[in-house]
């Protein structure tokens, strides 16, 4: 007998068989109700603007003040806005508001420097420019927090005395190529009230100039006062615990020197070109050796102005003896 003769139509049987009502052959499983049910994609946000929004806020704000709004924001608490909705993502992705903070954080290279960087290197993002390039922070201070045991005098004592010594080293960076320089046993959230241009001389902050290389380093330079003069030199390399972060600066050197009063005297430029192809064992005044530190190099960390009264770096020693930056 022939094939075609014995054949039989089996699509009725098949089609009134269902997987989904089937218990005895396998579990349940709901999400086969889901199959052939088709979901829009999701548009961007220019399509929606046809739309109303349900947000009272939305309604109320309109887009121009909105972006009015975000001009005035660092640019940390706008990437903060951005992380609120949809709306307010793209809208802090406008061009202009990283172009302005790019501008006067690198005001120093020049505007016409800074096109040309942003075209070359960062696709003409500026806020990959923002994110990518190295930079100095200027919204709070870097904080470099030293300990060291010193021994005390013992007299007529079967123990001996241990103390442990703390004391501070803060920067804060100006984008004019200015900074200030303070060391002292006082807390983040006491120091921060002085470290400004207008510090009066008992506040012992002392002001120097800086220049950031490409690569992250940071040279600086500033003048100690008094019966000698002392010049403190400094190397410095910026880096962050993540992407865009910069809040950290590692210490690679740090000089002291003498400098003779006439060449002080007679010097017109800042501080940084006076000192200039200078060898590091180099000094002016045979009264003030140049020595390189080796001790008190502890990295820098970066404490916001709104972190300065809480920040943990505001612990006495005996709660935190020894701090790691990270």
């Amino acid at each position: 007998m022939s094939s075609p003769d014995i054949s039989i139509d089996i699509r009725p049987e098949f089609n009134s068989f269902d997987l989904r009502n089937s218990r005895y052959l396998s579990t349940d499983r709901p999400w086969l109700k889901l199959y052939g049910i088709r979901l829009p994609p999701v548009s961007p946000f220019s399509s929606l603007s046809s739309r109303p929004d349900p947000a009272l806020i939305h309604q109320c704000l309109p887009d121009e003040l909105l972006i009015e709004i975000f001009a005035r924001m660092s640019p940390y608490t706008l990437g903060r806005a951005a992380s609120v909705c949809r709306k307010w993502k793209y809208t802090a992705r406008n061009p202009t508001l990283w172009r302005n903070a790019c501008l006067k954080t690198w005001q120093r290279s020049g505007m016409e420097a800074n096109y040309k960087m942003v075209q070359s290197l960062y696709d003409s993002s500026w806020r990959k420019m923002w994110v990518q390039r190295p930079r100095i922070r200027i919204d709070g201070l870097y904080v470099s927090r030293n300990t060291y045991i010193h021994t005390g005098i013992t007299e007529w004592q079967f123990k001996k005395t241990v103390n442990v010594v703390c004391y501070y080293r803060y920067l804060r960076f100006f984008p004019t190529g200015k900074f200030l320089y303070k060391i002292s046993p006082q807390k983040v959230k006491d120091v921060v009230k002085c470290m400004h241009l207008r510090a009066s001389k008992g506040d012992s902050v002392f002001k120097g100039d800086y220049t950031l290389s490409g690569d992250g380093q940071i040279e600086m330079a500033l003048l100690y006062p008094g019966h000698r003069y002392t010049l403190v030199r400094m190397r410095l390399r910026v880096r962050g615990t993540t992407i865009g972060a910069n809040n950290r600066l590692d210490v690679l050197k740090i000089l002291t020197t003498g400098v003779n009063g006439t060449e002080l005297g007679n010097w017109k430029g800042n501080i940084l070109e006076l000192v200039e192809g200078w060898e590091e064992n180099e000094t002016h005044d045979p009264d003030v050796p140049a020595v390189s530190h080796s001790r008190g190099l502890t990295p820098f960390v970066f404490v916001p102005f709104e972190e300065a009264d809480t920040s943990v770096l505001n612990l006495p020693v005996e709660k935190m003896d020894y701090f790691v930056p990270g």
